[in-house]
């Protein structure tokens, strides 16, 4: 049976800007006949699901334990991409995640094999130049994958904005950040295999995403917490300078350096000697069992937090002296990408809600519902004689919210965010926005406020495939429509402005300019410097 495409799109189209996004499978066509694109490798069968042109599980590249990404081989015929690939291993959680409730997961089979990325585009082979949008995920450098949030389909995002929205797999943890290469030339590459084949994907992207009816020449790369801060490896890593054209840095403003060579060598060596291995037996690294693996590079990580050496050591990208010849996040990343224009920010109750509270323990002390002097109280434990200053700040700069949430405003991020962006502005050759989420979801009266995460459904226009975290309201669906229409309108050309917000100027170090993102969004200028800077003097930050 023929589907008109361009009927489906119409009417979904029209559903839209009503407000009201289609998120049901309603129509799912795949057939010869149909959306069928060549990429380098080969064909790829997708499908058009309610007419968005979807592909899952496209093979990007291609690349053994430690060693750099190869282009994917090239197949016969016609390849399926209507499913999700394998992700990355991550390690094994030993209990449910405290979030689930507002960042519910999915997991996926893992594999070493994780190279794989999804496409989402309203149209294919049609010369279109959509803008493009590749999204990070988070997790930090160890956990997390393209389908892990529930909220993370791209569809809705490329219906809205007429744009084209890619995801990505890519390796994690050990697999990604073990630095061998004192071990021989054969190890050279290993340090940063995950942020490798990052840039292997955004390689892909160039060469590929014209099929997809993509602009490979306005390519903005977008990242939530530890996806953010990926964005900022991203634009101070030489490699990938020519590859994206914008950035948005997702709550991942925070000072996450490169680990310095010595460090990184430092974690190596002793994995290896925690394995048992010598110099001599290092090529035996590959038959080790991913678990096994894991295990000696945790303890080697935590044996070098104890040492002395260093502190603070995870899983993240280092300093090779080659392709991340000096910490991108300190000193690189304005330089390399003084040209393109940023989109900075973070949501105001990040991780002190949900992510470091029980649920039931939150919905039993429900901090919406506290007395003045209980929450008076609560400040005073927190910021000592400073409270009664932070108080009156806090009413100031934020005088439609309950002085109760200023107990789980979290400073730290919000100082991060405009640090990145008084940086970038300070670059003077592209322009950088500030944004702050203060919109709170009514889901189990209030006491998530607006916690980490709940700026991506909000950006990709998907609060409606997450009803548990943003109440299925008509509230939350306006607010979800008004935030993704600022971030495809900056994916477009660097500018976030459209009629639903007020005027929303660059960011420079005089005016502060922060859109505050809520029902009724408004500007603020340097509206909170006063409380910023009371909040971090009391706790020394």
């Amino acid at each position: 049976m023929k589907v008109n495409s361009g009927i489906i799109s119409l009417a979904l189209g029209l559903a839209v800007l009503a407000g009201q996004p289609v998120l049901a499978q309603d129509s799912f066509v795949a057939s010869a006949g149909q959306a069928v694109v060549k990429v380098a490798q080969g064909e790829l069968q997708g499908a058009i699901e309610n007419g968005i042109y979807t592909y899952r599980g496209v093979p990007y590249a291609k690349a053994e334990r430690f060693m750099a990404p190869q282009p994917p081989d090239s197949w016969d015929g016609v390849r399926l991409a209507m499913n999700y690939g394998e992700i990355c291993p991550i390690p094994a959680m030993d209990k449910v995640a405290t979030d689930e409730q507002f960042n519910p997961h999915r997991y996926f089979p893992q594999s070493e094999k994780c190279q794989f990325l999804n496409v989402w585009s309203p149209g294919i082979n049609d010369d279109a130049k959509r803008p493009v949008l590749v999204f990070l995920h988070g997790g930090g450098f160890t956990n997390g994958s393209s389908i892990e949030g529930a909220s993370y389909e791209g569809a809705n995002m490329a219906r809205l904005g007429d744009m084209v929205v890619v995801t990505l797999n890519h390796r994690l943890n050990v697999l990604g950040a073990l630095d061998l290469s004192a071990f021989g030339d054969s190890y050279a590459a290993s340090a940063n295999t995950g942020m490798r084949d990052i840039v292997a994907a955004l390689q892909w992207v160039q060469s590929n995403i014209s099929a997809f009816g993509g602009d490979p020449e306005n390519v903005t790369i977008m990242g939530q917490s530890g996806g953010g801060g990926k964005v900022r490896f991203l634009m101070g890593a030489p490699d990938a300078k020519d590859l994206f054209d914008k950035a948005i840095v997702m709550s991942g403003a925070g000072n996450i350096a490169a680990l310095p060579r010595e460090v990184a060598s430092a974690v190596g060596e002793k994995t290896i000697a925690n394995l048992g291995l010598t110099p001599e037996t290092i090529s035996k690294i590959g038959e080790v069992p991913y678990e096994d693996l894991l295990a000696a590079g945790n303890l080697a990580i935590k044996q070098i937090n104890e040492s002395g050496l260093a502190t603070g050591v995870n899983w993240r990208p280092n300093v090779d002296g080659s392709f991340m010849p000096a910490d991108p996040v300190s000193e690189g990343w304005a330089k390399y990408a003084a040209d393109k224009p940023l989109m900075v920010g973070n949501v105001m109750d990040e991780s002190s809600t949900i992510i470091r509270n029980d649920n039931s323990s939150l919905f039993a002390d429900n901090w919406t519902k506290w007395p003045d002097d209980k929450t008076m109280a609560k400040l005073t434990e927190l910021y000592g004689d400073r409270a009664l200053p932070a108080a009156e700040a806090w009413k100031r700069a934020y005088p439609k919210e309950p002085l109760s949430r200023l107990a789980f405003f979290t400073p730290a991020q919000r100082v991060s965010s405009l640090k990145a962006a008084e940086v970038k502005a300070a670059s003077g050759s592209a322009p950088v926005y500030n944004y702050l989420v203060t919109w709170d979801s009514p889901v189990l009266d209030g006491i998530a406020g607006t916690w980490h995460v709940a700026d991506v459904p909000l950006a990709m226009y998907t609060v409606d495939l997450v009803p548990q975290a943003f109440g299925g309201g008509m509230d939350a669906r306006a607010m979800s429509y008004d935030v993704s229409r600022a971030f495809i309108n900056f994916a477009r050309s660097g500018n976030p402005n459209h009629a639903g917000l007020p005027e929303w100027p660059a960011y420079t170090a005089e005016n502060g300019a922060t859109m505050l993102f809520d029902n009724y969004s408004t500007v603020g200028l340097q509206h909170d410097k006063g409380l910023l800077e009371i909040l971090t003097a009391s706790t020394g930050g």
